[in-house]
């Protein structure tokens, strides 16, 4: 059902800016709970109905210990009744550093001339994706700089030259997109290359602090990048993936900003983002920004509880900018998807030699380093069911028709064996020593838990996958 505001008899918002500071600072600034009132929008949230701005402030103004741990075990339990115990896996892979942008917080900005500007020639993206597919990869996140380099025609060549690569077992089946807002037409030209979410970061919400972060390139241009996403729903794009950099500006803004960008898209398009991403500013080559809007990791933690609570269908990524215990620790409260395995230099997954990261040539500092192999084994000491699940994007599970899935809780009964399936595939394909073990031991205590027509089902695929089957999914 498309968005039809002469029927609804409504305003027609889209691609409209929507973001009022005054109305978020107020709601920060005079909102004052109480434990009954936390407890209340708890609740809410467990019915897995999404939260107000109101309420999700509520959550950020809550003080003490106590309050602080029950939204935590709050969004644990949301977790584990929209999602289950499965985390979904992916890397990034970097096509090309050029761009035409300054922001103060990026290694790539065009006044670092320090940086080392580099594009992947279709050869070298054969072997990054290659390297990639031999550890076991099923999903990629491609980025790109913004500059002219990158239209949407060549976004789209690298997307299709992508899923063509298969080596052994191998193969890409989801390749998502973070590049540049484009316009209508651009989009509709990176969509017919069948590509997953294309996803977007507006980096900080507050307009004021934007345009102080921001010195130059398209990208200085608030506005336009405010509502990217709606011109990709209107280019028929409906998988979107919204984010903010924390650090750049007051977190609870953030939440808020990230909150309200998510009631836009549900009240212009029917159907909230795909993904919500936080990650925190790490180090960057030639950075100089002072720490006056640091998030804490306490406050990091917290974050991430409450945005679990607000928006209870949308999958939350957690990225390898922070270190392997923090993880650890934030994917309890209802992340549903990391990256495992990251490098972020150009060409660094099929250079073998070159171990160490070099700052000159990447975007950031990632502070978890660790293999995809060990990533994994993490996971399955954790009770946590590795995942490189791509069946709702292949079955036209997204945008209206994931919503009427995720939002009362049905996906479960899909995430949860295609999760195990996709395990399988791994222990047969790329699993060593005591990972063997340890996933047959995850997968049989999960299958358990399943509905025993889904059990039975389940059993049957993953004697097909050991026979030499691949890809199946419900």
């Amino acid at each position: 059902m498309k968005f039809s505001p002469e029927k609804l008899n409504i305003p027609d918002q889209r691609m409209k800016p929507f973001i009022d500071p005054s109305e978020i600072w107020d709601l920060i600034n005079n909102t004052k709970p109480d434990k009954a009132a936390v407890r209340d929008v708890i609740a809410k949230s467990l019915d897995k109905q999404r939260l107000t701005l109101r309420e999700t402030a509520i959550l950020i103004n809550s003080v003490g210990t106590d309050l602080a741990d029950e939204i935590k075990e709050g969004a644990k339990t949301l977790k584990e009744k929209v999602y289950g115990n499965r985390i979904v896996l992916f890397a990034p892979l970097y096509v090309g550093n050029r761009c035409i942008n300054n922001c103060k917080y990026c290694g790539f900005r065009a006044s670092n001339t320090g940086a080392v500007r580099k594009t992947l020639s279709d050869q070298e993206i054969i072997m990054e994706v290659e390297a990639l597919e031999d550890n076991g990869q099923k999903r990629l996140i491609l980025v790109y700089g913004e500059h002219p380099d990158y239209s949407p025609e060549y976004i789209a060549h690298t997307v299709k030259l992508v899923y063509s690569i298969k080596k052994g077992p191998g193969e890409i089946r989801r390749v998502n997109i973070n590049a540049a807002p484009l316009d209508i037409e651009g989009f509709r030209t990176v969509g017919a290359a069948g590509i997953g979410t294309y996803q977007i970061f507006q980096e900080t919400y507050h307009p004021e602090a934007y345009t102080w972060y921001h010195l130059g390139g398209k990208k200085r241009d608030y506005e336009y990048r405010l509502t990217a996403l709606d011109r990709a729903q209107e280019a028929g794009i409906d998988d979107v993936g919204i984010g903010a950099l924390f650090g750049l500006y007051d977190w609870r803004f953030e939440v808020l900003g990230l909150v309200r960008h998510t009631n836009h898209l549900e009240a212009c398009y029917n159907v909230g983002p795909h993904t919500i991403s936080f990650p925190r500013i790490k180090d960057a080559m030639s950075l100089n920004l002072d720490n006056k809007y640091e998030t804490t990791d306490d406050d990091f933690k917290k974050l991430v509880a409450i945005l679990r609570l607000a928006v209870p269908y949308t999958g939350l990524i957690l990225t390898a900018r922070e270190a392997p215990d923090v993880r650890r620790e934030v994917m309890q409260y209802g992340v549903s998807q990391i990256d495992g395995g990251t490098k972020l230099e150009l060409g660094s997954y099929s250079d073998t030699k070159n171990e160490n990261q070099n700052l000159n040539r990447e975007q950031f500092k990632i502070n978890d380093s660790r293999s995809l192999a060990d990533v994994i084994d993490e996971l399955l000491d954790n009770d946590y069911i590795p995942s490189f699940c791509t069946s709702c994007y292949r079955m036209g599970r997204t945008g209206e028709h994931f919503m009427e899935f995720s939002v009362p809780g049905f996906i479960k009964r899909f995430c949860t064996p295609n999760a195990i399936l996709t395990l399988s595939e791994y222990i047969c394909d790329y699993g060593r020593g005591e990972t063997i073990d340890k996933g047959w031991k995850v997968i049989e205590k999960n299958i358990a838990k399943l509905e025993p027509g889904v059990a039975s089902q389940t059993r049957e695929k993953i004697e097909r996958i050991k026979a030499g089957e691949r890809d199946l999914y419900f």
